[in-house]
């Protein structure tokens, strides 16, 4: 990893009140579980979770599937350091490491994941980031992301003053167009899906589901 500059977890909040805000404000337990059954993991997987920051999906989905291999990447120190903290208290070994989404080698693994971390990088980033996540997959594999997607009437308000006000206007700004999906499809991956936006009081939710062609 090199000195890139990177949005933190809450943006210009602190990091130590990342979990806090993310379960107040986002309904979290919705769209993390939403996650979970689009994946469907399997004992045996090697999944990765990137932009994974203070861990809680990583922690859920070791806890959901313990004959997985879970891997966490987060260029964020202090957040990796919370997210080891959860997985030690919960007796589960993750592997945690410290890096950016076009960090990940090409490692033949069954799954990736990525949850609110797209909104908060740049458009080189996200189409660099898809694009490792691409190779990084055999074929075959899968793709679950859970961010904030296209924002209309109401949910376009609450995005503007609350996610943009924290992490800006211009990394965000493509989510809330909507063209997360087509960035998806760009870099290569099939069948790519939206499910059903999950509204909460910091914008809509989307999670896009895709393949790796086989």
């Amino acid at each position: 990893m090199n000195g890139r500059a990177y949005t933190p977890p809450l943006g210009t909040g602190a990091t130590a009140g990342y979990d806090r805000a993310i379960r107040r404000w986002t309904r979290e337990l919705r769209w993390r579980r939403a996650m979970i059954a689009a994946l469907v993991p399997r004992p045996g997987e090697i999944i990765i979770d990137v932009g994974c920051g203070t861990g809680s999906f990583a922690v859920m989905l070791k806890a959901t599937t313990p004959g997985a291999t879970v891997i966490g990447i987060d260029p964020d120190e202090e957040a990796l350091a919370i997210a080891r903290a959860k997985a030690d208290a919960a007796w589960l070994a993750i592997c945690w490491e410290r890096g950016f989404a076009r960090d990940i080698e090409r490692r033949g693994v069954d799954a990736v994941v990525s949850s609110l971390m797209f909104h908060q990088v740049p458009m080189a980033e996200k189409r660099a980031g898809l694009s490792a996540m691409y190779a990084s997959l055999r074929p075959g594999g899968r793709l679950v992301i859970a961010d904030y997607g296209r924002q209309r009437a109401l949910m376009r308000l609450l995005f503007r003053v609350t996610i943009q006000r924290l992490d800006g206007v211009t990394d965000t700004q493509p989510n809330a167009d909507g063209l997360l999906p087509t960035l998806v499809r760009d870099a290569g991956f099939g069948n790519v899906r939206e499910l059903r936006p999950i509204y909460t009081v910091t914008g809509s939710i989307t999670l896009i589901v895709a393949d790796k062609p086989g």
